[in-house]
């Protein structure tokens, strides 16, 4: 299935592909890389909105299971993401890209507090915005912050990169034999939890009409071609 071209796009990645080779934490040559592909991207005349995950720092699911409360866990974990967050737009800008980082946490001496009118003026000039601590709330992921800056913004697609290439039946790191979808529609991944995203950031994407496209960012050059429609993908999209 191929999709129309796109204009805007937000570009979802998960914390854990900023460690690159590492256990945790941040990978300055494998962000410096990353910021290349989005670069590249830009490049091409599209208008991107970024939100990167918090894992490779701290998870609030994780730090909930050990027994901290759920919402200082992620509090934590939205405040992860805001490093994250810089340690991309530095990298960006060192490669001449203008950048500007949202928060929803306000912390003015860092960041730009979320504000979609001048989300847009800076889409509009041709700057990067990246999104940051999620929806500002606890109790909700980094998918559905990209979900609603997704829909906040207007966007054509949420891309998700991650370190698969599509979307699996089953885990295709646990089961050899696991069946990658080309295409699937919203509902047959809510019903069957197919792990795309969690349940309401698909959900806000359905009910929005925005397609997801997943992909695996650690290949080099895969966004780009992903954005040709060429490439190894899984596309998310209403059913016939």
């Amino acid at each position: 299935m191929s999709l129309p071209p796109f204009k805007r796009v937000l570009l979802k990645l998960s914390g854990e592909v900023l460690m690159g080779g590492q256990q945790f934490g941040i990978d300055p040559e494998f962000v410096a890389e990353l910021a290349k592909e989005v670069k590249a991207a830009k490049d091409s005349g599209l208008e991107i909105c970024l939100v990167i995950g918090g894992g490779n720092i701290f998870r609030g699911m994780a730090g909930a299971a050990k027994g901290m409360d759920r919402a200082q866990a992620d509090y934590m974990g939205m405040l992860a993401t805001v490093m994250n967050a810089l340690a991309m737009q530095n990298a960006l800008e060192q490669l001449g890209v203008p950048t500007r980082v949202q928060s929803a946490i306000e912390m003015d001496k860092v960041c730009e507090p979320v504000i979609r009118r001048r989300a847009e003026r800076h889409l509009e000039k041709g700057r990067v915005v990246i999104f940051a601590a999620g929806v500002g709330a606890p109790y909700f992921t980094t998918d559905s912050g990209a979900a609603l800056r997704a829909a906040e913004m207007r966007c054509d697609a949420l891309l998700k990169g991650t370190s698969v290439d599509g979307v699996y039946d089953s885990d295709p790191k646990t089961n050899p034999a696991a069946i990658r979808y080309d295409t699937v529609d919203y509902d047959t991944v809510l019903a069957q939890n197919l792990k795309v995203m969690d349940a309401s950031a698909v959900a806000l994407c359905r009910d929005n009409s925005i397609p997801i496209v997943v992909f695996s960012i650690r290949e080099q050059g895969n966004l780009a071609r992903v954005l040709r429609g060429e490439g190894t993908q899984t596309i998310v999209t209403k059913g016939n």
